[in-house]
C-alpha cells in the first residue's frame, strides 16, 4: 500500500510505501475486541470494597431479650438488615487482569493499523521537530494537514518540544511508537506517524516473538571428603 508522505508545511513531498505485513493484515475483530477488554480490564484498581458484619463495630450487647417481648428475636446490630449493618456479598478487593499471549497483542495491533490504513485515517510525515515548545507552532503544523476531529501523534525517541506542545491542544496527544495500544489507535481518529517513527513500528511488528526460556536451577551436589 503506497501512501502519500507530507511536509510540516502540508505539502505532498513523495510517497511510501507501507509493509503489507503490518498496514496489510487480515482484520479480524474479535481479536481486537479482546485487546480491547484486555487492556481496559487491567487498568481497574479493583480496589473497591465493603465491610462484612465481622469489619462493622457496634456494640456486642444483646438488644433486646431472646423471649417475651413480642418482637423478633435480634442478636447483634451488625447484622445486615439493620441500618449501617454488614453487607452481604458486597464487593471485595481483587484483580481485574487478564492475559493475552505477545503473538496475539501484536496481530491485533497489526488488524488494528490495516483498518485506519483500509480508512485513510494514518498520516505519514516526513519529520515533525519544533525549534521550540509553542502550542501555536503544532498547531499551525496540524491546520495545514488533513487531520480530523482528533489525532494521536507518534514519536519514535524523546521529542520534548512536541511533547510539551501538545498538552494544550484538546483531542491531540502523543506517544511513543513502541507503546502504540489498541486503545489509543481507536479513540483518535487521525494516526501522525513521522517516518522514523514508521520505522521502529514496523520492526517491532513484523519482529518474531521469542519464547523466553527459563533454566531449571541445578540441584547443588556436596562432595564427599
Amino acid at each position: 500500500m503506497r501512501v502519500p508522505v507530507w511536509n510540516m508545511e502540508g505539502q505532498q513531498v513523495g510517497e511510501i510505501e507501507l509493509r503489507p505485513e503490518v498496514f496489510e493484515a487480515p482484520i479480524h475483530i474479535p481479536l481486537m475486541h479482546q485487546a480491547l477488554v484486555r487492556q481496559l480490564a487491567n487498568a481497574r484498581l479493583g480496589t473497591h470494597k465493603t465491610k462484612t458484619r465481622g469489619e462493622v463495630h457496634y456494640s456486642g450487647r444483646k438488644m433486646w431479650p431472646q423471649k417475651h417481648t413480642g418482637r423478633a428475636r435480634q442478636g447483634s446490630r451488625d447484622a445486615p438488615h439493620w441500618y449501617h449493618g454488614g453487607v452481604v456479598f458486597g464487593p471485595r478487593p481483587r484483580s481485574y487482569e487478564q492475559k493475552m499471549p505477545k503473538k496475539m497483542r501484536r496481530a491485533a495491533l497489526r488488524s488494528a493499523l490495516s483498518v485506519k490504513a483500509k480508512e485513510g485515517q494514518i498520516l505519514i510525515l516526513d519529520r515533525l521537530e519544533l525549534p521550540e515548545p509553542r502550542t501555536r507552532l503544532l498547531k499551525e503544523i496540524l491546520d495545514r494537514l488533513p487531520v480530523g476531529k482528533s489525532a494521536l501523534i507518534l514519536l519514535a525517541g524523546s521529542n520534548e518540544n512536541v511533547k510539551r506542545a501538545v498538552r494544550n491542544l484538546p483531542n491531540v496527544a502523543y506517544l511513543h511508537a513502541m507503546c502504540l495500544n489498541i486503545r489509543d489507535l481507536f479513540k483518535y481518529e487521525t494516526l501522525i506517524i513521522p517516518q522514523d517513527a514508521l520505522a521502529v513500528i514496523e520492526d517491532w511488528l513484523t519482529r518474531p516473538v521469542i519464547r523466553k526460556k527459563f533454566a531449571l536451577p541445578q540441584a547443588e551436589t556436596v562432595a564427599s571428603s
